[in-house]
């Protein structure tokens, strides 16, 4: 299989993952835009060299996790908030959940990037020692910011 083809096979494979991570972290459409081409680019500058040390899946989620907080050390943040009409495309229309997600989604927002990147992990079933490896903590360290985590966006949602 060729270069192209097999990235081609990896965006439909894993397309949603660079959809939510690039999702949860822009703050307006472009800046959606913009960070979705950029992990794009990322990926496809680095899969000739990826070595399949780890999943695939953790790859593309450590390079969509670091372009998007590179991209603000660089650029800084501006604007307002993603329209929540696009967190419907997370999910499939058989959930019935649609309006549960986007409120999850709404206080997942309010996170900082650091909880944002662990708490996307843990709601895609990751391990903790997957979490940790992706992110670059300690299992331990996770594990306890993982409990704040769920700690705070619980209080967040009876506010």
């Amino acid at each position: 299989m060729e270069k192209e083809e097999a990235f081609r096979q990896l965006l439909k494979d894993y397309g949603k993952i660079i959809y939510k991570v690039s999702y949860l972290y822009a703050v307006d459409e472009e800046n959606f835009k913009d960070l979705r081409q950029e992990i794009l680019i990322r990926l496809w500058k680095g899969f000739a060299e990826f070595r399949g040390d780890a999943k695939l899946s953790s790859w593309i989620y450590r390079v969509s996790l670091n372009t998007c907080i590179s991209y603000y050390r660089r650029y800084g943040t501006k604007g307002t908030t993603l329209p929540l009409e696009r967190v419907s495309d997370l999910t499939t229309e058989e959930s019935g959940k649609t309006e549960e997600l986007r409120e999850m989604y709404r206080l997942i927002n309010r996170l900082n990037r650091l909880e944002k990147a662990i708490i996307l992990l843990w709601l895609d079933e990751r391990s903790y020692e997957e979490i940790a490896e992706i992110i670059g903590l300690p299992r331990n360290n996770i594990a306890a910011k993982l409990m704040r985590i769920k700690k705070k966006l619980n209080e967040m949602a009876n506010q």
